[in-house]
């Protein structure tokens, strides 16, 4: 999804399409779909050129395996685009990185203090919120009623933290990142949406809002109504496949390594995968 044909030697092009390194994603995410990137690829070949468009970030897996020149990355948690957003601009910091539970809540009740006054999009916020990223539980990204952070500390024998992110900013150059509800992520026709939604269980503590049945049925017609390429995980449940069978997706399914939940459980994860107009 980035740059010209490959030349060779004798002045011949071929069709093969050469990509900036894939990158691991800066934080730990549950959920992530690195494992996917192998038959991403291949659908997305076709498509190098379009603008990459995830409505549901997340932990950037897919964008940073893939490396699109262009990308427009949106999620409903704000300090996580908050993140990116410093990332982008250059996020570098001294703060002391400490696997340590006591250092853990100490950061966790400052986040959480920024939180309360106004303070989250600050830069101290961006890097509080890497570090409790990285330290805290399995990776768990999980907010209150009262929007606190409130993940425990985690049980990690060691921990790379990193003082800056400058790989990530050179990545991040000409991709946008925007934190608004799917419904209204300004996606062009000629854009490529790769959809990654909320399984289909009760999800609430995420972001303000949650996501229910009713949200699971306004993305499927949302993604349905693109006239462009798209592509879509979810939960392989019943009714699931109902929806998008009945909106006209072709699906085939996988299963889905379980790396990270609540519970510490590993059992595989039925998922369905649904494209249109590949």
């Amino acid at each position: 999804m980035t740059t010209p044909a490959v030349e060779h030697q004798d002045g011949r092009q071929s069709d093969e399409v050469l990509s900036p390194p894939a990158l691991r994603p800066p934080l730990k995410w549950a959920g992530g779909k690195r494992w996917q990137l192998p038959q991403l690829r291949q659908l997305l070949a076709p498509h190098h050129e379009r603008r990459l468009v995830e409505p549901f970030c997340g932990g950037l897996a897919v964008a940073l395996g893939l490396r699109p020149r262009h990308a427009l990355l949106n999620d409903a948690n704000p300090h996580l685009i908050h993140f990116y957003w410093s990332v982008k601009c250059g996020l570098r910091h001294d703060l002391p990185l400490r696997n340590d539970e006591t250092a853990f809540y100490t950061y966790r009740d400052r986040f959480n203090a920024l939180i309360d006054n106004d303070k989250a999009d600050t830069l101290e916020a961006a890097v509080l919120f890497y570090y409790l990223n990285r330290t805290g539980y399995n990776g768990l990204c999980r907010f209150n009623q009262r929007g606190r952070f409130n993940v425990p500390f985690g049980r990690y024998t060691t921990i790379n933290y990193r003082p800056h992110f400058d790989a990530y900013t050179a990545a991040f150059s000409d991709w946008t990142f925007t934190n608004t509800d799917f419904g209204q992520v300004p996606v062009e026709p000629a854009d490529i949406i790769y959809a990654d939604p909320p399984y289909d269980v009760p999800f609430t503590q995420y972001s303000k809002g949650g996501f229910d049945w009713d949200a699971q049925v306004r993305v499927a017609e949302w993604l349905a109504a693109h006239t462009g390429p798209v592509i879509l995980t979810n939960q392989a449940t019943d009714r699931v496949v109902t929806l998008y069978t009945r909106l006209g997706f072709s699906l085939s399914y996988l299963q889905a390594p379980r790396m990270i939940s609540c519970t510490g459980e590993r059992r595989p994860a039925r998922e369905v995968l649904a494209t249109r107009h590949l």
